[in-house]
């Protein structure tokens, strides 16, 4: 990252900048945070890309179709206003080096289990990309990011608007070219109409760039047009790629397009363990972790360069929702966020069964767990060695605040010994929900402390790993205080039992109308959200959402239907929303998951209006009751 320099601005809608992160064909890329303090990347177009009025549809179209992707295994849209004089899109920033740095210039070639986990991570991140009706085009080893969570793909969607205006419209910048020598498919060296196949050709040459260091048709430094003609012609050089590779790399770089798997196979066929990087790459993302925040600490205080101006110029209004599933109008509005049908956007991918009843087990550990005691008081069993004041339930905020969360942690404490499994912790991230027990380690009076925990359940699945030591510190019969390494946090006591949800939840909601956002297709996008009663990790959340196929930003007459169910993870003022799993009677190809959020209750009209969030910066749905 570069600092920024005296022609920069300071701030872009609602993003505060402060650092470069580079320059591209298309435009500026810019380093930022949000009112809510998440850090993203802003991507500013060209003046000369700007001033066509043809690329600027083009670009809001391309922009409508990444919000749809809805940031799975890719970095989430948060906010875009491409009729703005220089237009703008914010995605999610990825914490993370590219594959290419990390492959050519830091580690090497990386061992056949990661290339696999890397092909999961890459096929699963393409189905949600094919799914909203784009083919990527560049997919090569720059443009995947590698995280602790898996790969991301980035830059896809928006170089289709700056191709079609190079193509037709004699725009001859540089970098307006689609597709790079070396990772480009036939059908991308033959000029033909391309499709998802075409990316998986292209993941195939990744791949084999990530086992051998190299491209397996060679590099543009032999001469771009030779390079393409090997990539048309000849077969791939594969030499020192482990035998194991050898079938799936072969079958993705086959020449015929109708011969290569799709991403839902690749997928679907390939594990993905937990780590899924060698130590020395895991160590080096903690560096990049560290710098980041160094760079955003100096921001903040003022202390780096880019702290230019007196005061903080980004307002406090809501983003715009990434929403994955959520229903979109036939044109972008300026000024207000469409109002988005449904819990899609709180959606994760919930590959394995979700444990349903995961508190402290009265049997557990050979009867030493005792009963939860409602609130936590002197209820539960006396024998072991937690004082009465920490047992029960407490939740916290580690990320955001009380009323906008961004990730929250619970835990439940039963009565225990030393070595005994007696507290249950959950923990929600944006993409993420942890489940598992903890043993316990000591307890006194004014603290309690627990050791590494067993992960009971991983929302997606095998991305958690075990919780670091906990220690909880008393500061009130209602308060305690929280850490676990760095991290802390105030929690306070929580509900505990088969029926925690309050009752101004309860019943069965539908989405308010907004002709002004859907216009005549209004009553076609509808949603309705039911909670019912249950404890903390039953699915108590259930959704059914309806709308119109759209093609080209028009909606046709064809409708979808799409269902989920969802876990509670807290209660409190708010229900904190962990995985969502599909129902699979209401389910249709256009569907797609998304995040975790948290959902309130207020008043409008003289009415209860449900109020659902994702857990990032976004305007909430809204819901009166049917």
């Amino acid at each position: 990252m570069e600092p920024l320099n005296a022609q920069d601005p300071v701030s872009i809608g609602p993003f505060r900048l402060f650092g470069r992160l580079g320059v591209g064909g298309m435009g500026r890329v810019f380093l930022a945070r949000s009112a809510g303090g998440r850090t993203v990347a802003v991507k500013v177009v060209h003046a000369e890309l700007a001033a066509q009025d043809e690329f600027r549809r083009r670009f809001a179209r391309e922009v409508a179709s990444l919000e749809r992707v809805g940031g799975t295994g890719t970095a989430p849209v948060l906010g875009s206003d491409t009729e703005a004089e220089s237009p703008w899109v914010a995605i999610g920033y990825v914490p993370g080096p590219s594959l290419r740095t990390v492959v050519g210039d830091e580690f090497g070639p990386l061992p056949p289990a990661t290339v696999k986990a890397l092909a999961s991570g890459l096929a699963r991140a393409l189905v949600h990309i094919h799914a909203a009706g784009l083919v990527h085009r560049d997919l090569k080893p720059s443009n995947v990011l590698l995280t602790v969570d898996g790969p991301r793909i980035i830059d896809f969607g928006i170089a289709r608007a700056v191709d079609t205006i190079a193509d037709g419209g004699g725009l001859t910048t540089t970098g307006a070219v689609v597709g790079s020598p070396g990772f480009m498919s036939p059908e991308q060296v033959r000029g033909d109409r391309l499709t998802p196949a075409s990316d998986i050709f292209c993941l195939g040459s990744v791949l084999a760039y990530a086992a051998t260091g190299r491209s397996p048709f060679g590099t543009a430094d032999s001469g771009v047009h030779a390079t393409m003609f090997r990539i048309a012609h000849d077969e791939p050089d594969l030499t020192d790629l482990a035998p194991e590779l050898a079938g799936l790399i072969r079958a993705c770089l086959a020449k015929d397009a109708a011969g290569r798997p799709s991403a839902e196979e690749i997928a679907e066929t390939l594990p993905v363990p937990d780590p899924w990087l060698p130590a020395d790459v895991l160590a080096r993302l903690g560096r990049h972790a560290a710098r980041l925040l160094e760079a955003e600490t100096e921001s903040a205080t003022g202390t780096g360069s880019t702290a230019r101006a007196a005061g903080d110029p980004t307002p406090p209004t809501p983003l715009p929702s990434t929403a994955s599933t959520a229903p979109r109008p036939p044109a972008r509005r300026r000024g207000r966020t469409a109002l988005i049908a449904g819990l899609a956007a709180l959606a994760l991918a919930a590959a394995a069964t979700v444990t349903y009843s995961f508190w402290p087990d009265r049997d557990g550990d050979g009867g030493k767990n005792g009963g939860r005691g409602g609130t936590g008081s002197a209820s539960a069993r006396p024998s072991g060695i937690v004082p009465a004041t920490f047992l029960g339930a407490w939740e916290g905020v580690l990320q955001g605040s009380p009323d906008h969360p961004r990730e929250t942690a619970r835990i439940e404490i039963s009565q225990g010994t030393p070595g005994s499994k007696n507290a249950v912790y959950v923990q929600v991230t944006e993409t993420r929900m942890c489940m598992g027990r903890s043993r316990l380690v000591s307890a006194d009076e004014d603290k309690v402390v627990f050791g590494e925990s067993d992960v009971t359940t991983s929302v997606p699945t095998a991305r958690c790993v075990p919780a670091a030591h906990q220690t909880l510190t008393l500061r009130s019969p209602d308060v305690l205080e929280w850490s676990s390494g760095a991290a802390k946090a105030t929690f306070r006591k929580a509900p505990t039992g088969t029926a925690v949800v309050p009752a101004r939840f309860l019943g069965r909601w539908s989405r308010i109308p907004a002709p002004e956002v859907y216009g005549e297709n209004d009553e076609r996008y509808t949603s309705q959200v039911t909670i019912t009663q249950g404890p903390v990790g039953a699915p108590v959340v259930s959704v059914i959402n309806g709308y119109p196929r759209v093609v080209d930003g028009v909606p046709t007459d064809e409708d979808w239907s799409c269902g989920l169910t969802s876990v509670l993870a807290g209660v409190g003022n708010l229900l904190i929303i962990g995985p969502h799993t599909r129902d699979t009677t209401a389910w249709d190809r256009e569907c797609q998951e998304g995040m975790s959020g948290y959902i309130a209750v207020d008043r409008l009209n003289g009415k209860d209006r449900l109020l659902v969030y994702p857990m990032l910066d976004g305007e909430p749905n809204e819901y009166y009751r049917s």
